[in-house]
Formats: C-alpha cells, structure tokens, sequence
C-alpha cells in the first residue's frame, strides 16, 4: 500500500500516522516487525506489538540531524528502497523531518539554517559515511567546513549517536589500505558519548529503523556488543541462521558458480561465504519486503558488517580457513571424516584393520546420514572396497586433511550433488 507523506502536522507520531493513511492494523504489524528485531539477541526481554505501538504512537516530535559526509548514499537508500511506501519509510521519513541532505527539499543557506537550528537543540544524531582526517579534511566539505568540523558541531548537543553502515562504522573501503584521505570511523572523532554501530554495507533497511525507533520506544540506548552494535541485531552469525547451513555440516559445498551444487543450494564456503564469521541478521529480516538477500540470491557473504573486511576478507572468494563444523571441533575440511553412525579410517595399516574397516564399511551402508541432501554410495575398487583389496571400508579424503587453499585446490573445480565421497573427500 502507498500512504500519504505530508511532513510532521500533529503533536504525535501516532496522529501523523493515522493523517497519512496508515491503518490501526498496519502499523501493528509494522510495530510487531519492531518487536521481533527487538527480541532476536539472547536475553532481550520479548515486547508485544501492542506496547511497542503505543510507544511510537505517543512520541512527540523528535529533533533528528542526519548526515551524509564521506559515503555512496547507499545506507539511506537501502531504507527507501521498496515496492511502495511502506509503514518504516513513512516513519523515517517523520523522525528525520530537520536536516536529512539527502532527501531534503532545502539547500544551500536554507539546509544550513535547518542544521544550525537544530544542532542547537536537543536532537538525535545519524551519521552515513566515515570522516577524512589527511590534508585537514580537505577530501570532503560541506559549506565550506571539513566533515569531521561538521559532525562535532551536530555531535555537541546531541543525545543519541548512530554510526549507520560500514563507512560512518570504522571508513570502510575508503578506509582500506593504503587510506590515501585518512578516513575513520564516528567512534574516532567522538569520544566522549557513545556511539551506536549500524553495521553493514549497506545495513538492512528495518535495521536501521528498528534502532531509531527502540531509542524512541526505550527512552534508552539499546545493549550492544564490543564492536558498539545493537545485540538485538547483531548477536548472532549469519552461519548460525543460514537455511544452507545444513549442507555446510553435510560436507556439501559448491565449488564453482555454475556447477551442480550451486543449482541445488549447497552451501558457499568454498567459494568464500564469510557467514562464519560474520554477525549479522541478514537470513532473518533480508532486503526489499523480505524479497531475497545475497546468500538467497546464491552469492557469498563477504562480511560487510565486520570492522576491516576489505583488508580481512579479501580476495573475496578465497575460503575462510578454521572453521567449525557440526558443533564439535571439527573443521570444515574435516568434516568428511565425521558423519554421524559411520566412522572411517583412513587407509593406512591395511592389514590389521581390515576386520574393523569391514564392520565400519557394513554400518554406514546400513545408515547413510546424507541420503536425505541427495547423495548416493560412495565409489569404491573394483571388488567394492576404497583400496582395490577387499576390505570394505570407504574412501578417505584424498591424499588425507590438508589445509583449506581455495574451491579448486584439489585440481578439480566442480562436484555432483551425487558424489558423497568427492564431497567427504574434500
């Protein structure tokens, strides 16, 4: 549905709501959308819809300053970006009313009154795009003032500082190496309140508006984790909620873009996924009215809510080393060797296993775990044993565990979802 943006009119937030078409129900469902952000991290207290509506409802007109200095506009537009307008923009678009750059119809001397004027009161304070400190901040101005001036002007008054995406977080790819402007982060140049890190490049839309509207509906800053992003969004891995986690702990991997696996979902840690690594909701709330989001869209993480990932994560589709599988402490190159109900050995002392390797041959044959993700009986010798001899025991991984290199370090670039030992042996 498309409503009706006519600015702030009311006293309340509730009533400007209702002026702009927005229905009793649907902003319920907006405000239940709030709860379940809310209540994602471990501990947070559940809130109903109900409570976090009338809290809205009743705020009256916040002061807002939203800047935009060293950045691409893309965390702004990841928030208008929809089918229509929606409920959250029309939120936004009421609790940034002062001073947004970007969406304003002000300029010049006009925009600048509207931030004087409001950085002279009591406001909240949103900041896209880091801060260039090289050269006295030449690489990037607003009205003759360097940016970093800028934000500590709108920072002094301010009662609530959110750093939203990656630039205003720590720089982001300007900041990466060499850093020829110097560029840093919010948390860098304000350091006597603290700052809340929207995380993400850019950070997903409702992200954003769940963080402004808990500071409304709380009266308080939300809890956050060392990096100063909100728990409620952040506690937890992409890995952790990844609907392709299950053929991680398989040993099910897509190996090249265009193979097999890549047609069948498989999970894309050999082609460089940095969901293990990453904290971030992207599975649970996703972009554009939950329509899709990159692993969705069969593309890898690359970790962009993650301090430094340009420097850290790249090349981009190198694999992730270390990484636990199967909540044990088996690696993910290690995984073939632990399929729940089969044991295998590696093929070395032939001779003196061979009753053991029999019996471990019959008991996976018994029980395949992974027949259910579509693989079929490992290949075998010519008289159905891994070594050629007889005793019955299936394939180790070739040439034994060897450290994660790259997706095609085996020499071999594609796998078939058929193939269980190629995808064990890996």
């Amino acid at each position: 549905m498309t409503y009706r943006l006519d600015g702030w009119q009311d006293s309340t937030l509730g009533q400007n709501l209702a002026r702009a078409g927005v229905s009793r129900r649907d902003f319920l469902a907006y405000c239940g959308v709030l709860a379940g952000i809310f209540a994602v991290g471990a501990g947070a207290r559940p809130a109903r819809a109900e409570e976090v509506a009338d809290k809205l409802a009743a705020v009256t007109k916040p002061n807002v300053v939203w800047l935009q200095l060293q950045e691409c506009t893309g965390c702004m537009e990841s928030t208008l970006r929809s089918g229509g307008t929606t409920v959250e923009e029309v939120v936004l678009n009421l609790l940034s009313v002062n001073y947004n750059e970007l969406v304003m119809a002000a300029a010049g001397d006009a925009a600048n009154q509207a931030l004087a004027e409001t950085n002279a009161q009591d406001h909240i304070l949103v900041v896209n795009g880091s801060i260039p400190t090289k050269d006295g901040g030449i690489y990037c101005t607003i009205g003759g003032e360097s940016a970093e001036e800028v934000l500590l002007k709108s920072a002094e008054k301010a009662t609530a500082i959110l750093a939203v995406g990656a630039c205003a977080v720590w720089g982001s790819v300007q900041a990466s190496k060499p850093n020829p402007t110097g560029a840093v982060g919010v948390d860098q140049i304000i350091r006597d309140k603290p700052v809340i890190n929207v995380a993400g490049c850019p950070p997903i839309g409702e992200v954003i508006t769940a963080t402004v509207s808990y500071i409304l509906t709380h009266d308080a800053l939300p809890k956050t984790d060392a990096e100063g992003r909100p728990l409620f969004a952040y506690e937890q891995r992409i890995h952790d909620s990844c609907p392709r986690r299950a053929h991680f702990d398989a040993g099910q991997y897509v190996r090249s873009f265009d193979d097999d696996g890549a047609r069948a979902g498989w999970c894309l840690y050999e082609v460089g996924c940095k969901g293990p690594s990453t904290f971030s909701p992207c599975p649970i709330f996703q972009w554009n009215l939950h329509t899709s989001w990159p692993i969705g869209a069969g593309h890898p993480c690359i970790g962009c809510t993650e301090k430094d990932f340009f420097d850290r994560f790249t090349p981009f589709y190198q694999v992730l080393p270390n990484v636990k599988g199967l909540g044990v402490e088996a690696t993910a190159a290690q995984i073939g060797w632990g399929l729940v109900g089969a044991t295998v050995a590696g093929v070395g002392v032939h001779a003196g296993l061979t009753a053991v390797r029999r019996a471990a041959g019959r008991k996976a044959d018994a029980a395949q775990p992974l027949a259910a993700f579509g693989d079929g009986p490992p290949p075998s010798g010519e008289d159905g044993c891994a070594c050629g001899g007889g005793c019955g025991a299936a394939p180790p991984p070739k040439g034994g565990p060897v450290p994660l290199a790259s997706p095609t370090a085996s020499g071999n670039s594609k796998s078939q979802p058929g193939d269980q030992a190629e995808e064990r042996g890996r």
